[in-house]
């Protein structure tokens, strides 16, 4: 698993030592990020962007937004093993100043509203596919006044899964990789 682009490029990260894990494979992460750079539908500049990666694992994704310059992530992990390796690949990239880890679990992402105290543009849902709890996060992420104007939430689900998202979100995109599928939503504010 290595870093596809931008200060990091090339370094890798350490993978997940057990199957609980599923890391984001660096194909998709590669589509996502080109979806990002190139979109006229999705506006992000990661010179100005503070993230949050939930159900952040190793933390593949908010690493690679760091390595394209996003101002600070935040990253959610409860699973002490992926934990332990989050922590170790933050410290091999040495972004410790621009990141932020919280111990716990997402569902009571509400609870951290004095730690997430920015506004955010881009928000990163990798939960585990049979995950059923997605649209109670969204509208806790949504009552928290949180998401900028023009935020954009990416969400991995499995391929197969049928998703009925919450009213409040609105799918700009979405792109199919082998068993996965790849979301690109904004919230209705």
């Amino acid at each position: 698993m290595r870093i596809i682009g931008g200060q990091f490029k090339g370094r890798k990260i350490i993978e997940p030592i057990d199957n609980s894990t599923r890391p984001l494979k660096d194909l998709v992460r590669e589509s996502i990020f080109n979806i990002i750079e190139h979109s006229k539908i999705i506006n992000i500049n990661f010179k100005n962007t503070n993230v949050i990666d939930l159900y952040s694992g190793v933390g593949s994704f908010g690493l690679e937004c760091l390595s394209r310059g996003a101002k600070k992530v935040y990253f959610f992990e409860k699973y002490n093993p992926t934990l332990e390796i989050l922590k170790k690949n933050i410290k091999i990239l040495k972004c410790e100043n621009k990141c932020e880890i919280i111990e716990d679990n997402v569902e009571r992402i509400e609870e951290f509203s004095q730690i997430l105290n920015n506004q955010f543009n881009l928000i990163f849902l990798d939960p585990p596919f049979l995950d059923q709890n997605l649209n109670m996060i969204l509208d806790k992420i949504w009552k928290m006044k949180i998401l900028t104007k023009n935020c954009c939430i990416i969400i991995h689900r499995n391929k197969k899964t049928k998703e009925k998202f919450t009213d409040k979100i609105e799918v700009l995109r979405s792109e199919n990789y082998g068993y996965s599928k790849i979301f690109f939503t904004s919230i209705i504010l």
